[in-house]
């Protein structure tokens, strides 16, 4: 691995305190606050840490309460709220300066077979090498951050107020470890969801003027994947307003299988003048 991805995987590598508690160091990726998607991924990490491991998580709903502070660690309280027969419940709070900045519900299953079966398709995309070959797809990365990101040209069908599709990875070889594929599928599925909404105003992301922080989130897990290999972020949005927006998404991998689905409501507020 990349010493970039080596510091992402140990990000998600938390240290124990206690049977349910549990500390995660922070990482800054230049942002005004911490990243959403660490505090997602970690809290996933810790709830799947008092789950036997047959059983996979299949769902995350979470809300981001205070801004983090992206230069000090991030403390992760689980309570074992419910082990049934064939579900298992974990409500996981994160804490810095010892106020929740986060918390979040995690729901794990035991996978079952069942002839109930189906999936919405994924769209009809080149794929990313062509994209680089043809040099048609936006690149992007942050800077000493192992996540890549290809930006489709154009929107899907022009329907609905926002659309996007993009190919992302993590860069190097990741281990075959099922569980730390779901945590960074949680860790990036905040990456360029709520953004959507910005697109037919036609607001960068990076506008003095906006004020943009996410909500909440859900996840719903699927089918897993391996992050090292490019997956497709189909999103929407479709609404906005009273400061708010609201975005939609799914993520495939290469052979079309859809591997999780996500939403999110966050703030998306525009001011007159730039934001000191």
């Amino acid at each position: 691995m990349t010493d970039s991805l080596n510091e992402l995987v140990d990000l998600l590598n938390l240290e124990p305190l206690e049977e349910t508690l549990f500390r995660g160091q922070s990482q800054d990726l230049g942002l005004p606050q911490l990243y959403g998607g660490q505090v997602l991924g970690q809290a996933l990490a810790a709830a799947s840490a008092t789950v036997p491991s047959e059983r996979r998580p299949h769902s995350q709903h979470g809300y981001f309460l205070r801004p983090g502070d992206s230069h000090r660690p991030v403390v992760y309280q689980v309570d074992t709220v419910r082990d049934g027969g064939n579900f298992t419940t974990r409500r996981v709070t994160a804490i810095q300066k010892g106020r929740p900045i986060f918390f979040c519900s995690a729901s794990f299953h035991t996978p079952e077979p069942n002839p109930i079966a189906h999936q919405c398709q994924m769209p009809e995309v080149p794929t990313p090498e062509a994209l680089i070959d043809s040099g048609q797809a936006h690149y992007s990365r942050f800077k000493g951050h192992p996540g890549e990101f290809l930006y489709l040209p154009g929107k899907l069908d022009g329907h609905l107020p926002a659309e996007r599709c993009l190919w992302f990875r993590f860069v190097g070889a990741l281990p075959d470890d099922a569980p730390l594929h779901r945590h960074l599928l949680s860790y990036a599925s905040d990456f360029n969801l709520l953004t959507t909404g910005l697109l037919p105003q036609g607001v960068a992301y990076t506008d003095p003027k906006l004020r943009i922080a996410s909500l909440d989130h859900a996840l719903w897990l699927h089918n897993d994947a391996r992050l090292d290999d490019w997956l497709l972020y189909v999103t929407d949005s479709p609404w906005a307003g009273g400061a708010r927006g609201l975005a939609r998404g799914h993520i495939y991998n290469r052979e079309g299988l859809l591997i999780a689905s996500t939403a999110q409501e966050g703030l998306m507020r525009l001011h007159d003048a730039p934001i000191r």
